[in-house]
């Protein structure tokens, strides 16, 4: 089934790992031009050599999303690597769980910087040149916790994936009319860099709650990613999508 992405530019922000190089081994797979944003040269390197496969144009961007000149400059380089961005993923992230109690300031505010104004940052940033082709389409990474307050996450962390799903809302209502979608995709518990470091039995434990008893894979979140992005998803904006299992219904 052609998706309609052979040709086109999607930027992966956190795509040195994770759901971030999943998505861009499918979007390349697809036939896409793929533009990596990262702060991890390294992984980035590992992830263009494993796209090398698909025969398509890469580019590896180092970045720091939680500053805006860092961003427009990223921007700017996958614009004139392609000529064009059709595609913006926003994966980039991190993940506490700190007690509230115990939460500083000083890691609330970098949690939010890097989850919610690192979306807000990307996002504006490519809008105008989604506007000047009249088309694009820009997918946000949420999560479970930012709908029912977190598990076992941080409350830093819930409360910035909260703010993810709101602003792909309010997004979607002013770039809608442009003919750029926005959307959100809300995984549960992951099989990613974000859970490698929990400690033992607490996947098992998840797993044993969730209808389709286990955790999600990186594929099973790329895979909505690239669906949203697809011509399938034409008239799919402001939606958000649920992939956790059917631990939570919303």
């Amino acid at each position: 089934m052609d998706l309609g992405l052979e040709g086109k530019v999607a930027l992966i922000t956190g795509g040195a790992s994770g759901i971030g190089r999943t998505t861009a081994d499918m979007f390349a797979r697809e036939g896409a031009g793929i533009a990596l944003a990262d702060m991890n040269s390294e992984g980035m390197d590992e992830t263009a050599q494993e796209l090398a496969r698909h025969e398509v144009a890469v580019e590896c961007i180092v970045v720091d999303v939680t500053s805006k000149e860092s961003v427009q400059k990223a921007v700017q380089q996958a614009r004139n690597a392609f000529g064009r961005i059709d595609i913006l993923i926003n994966c980039a992230g991190i993940y506490n769980e700190t007690p509230f109690e115990e939460l500083p300031l000083e890691e609330w505010d970098r949690t939010m910087s890097v989850n919610l104004t690192g979306s807000f940052l990307f996002a504006q940033a490519v809008t105008p040149v989604m506007k000047e082709q009249g088309s694009g389409c820009i997918v946000n990474l949420a999560s479970l916790a930012g709908q029912v307050g977190g598990v076992v996450a941080g409350t830093d962390y819930s409360a910035s994936k909260a703010g993810v799903i709101s602003l792909t809302r309010s997004l979607s209502k002013r770039l809608g009319p442009f003919g750029i979608r926005v959307n959100t995709i809300s995984p549960g518990p992951c099989e990613s860099p974000m859970t490698a470091a929990w400690p033992p039995g607490r996947k098992e434990k998840f797993a044993e709650e969730i209808p389709l008893r286990r955790i999600a894979r990186t594929e099973d979140i790329a895979g909505v990613a690239l669906f949203l992005a697809s011509d399938l998803a034409a008239y799919v904006n402001g939606a958000k999508i649920d992939v956790n299992g059917g631990i939570y219904v919303d």
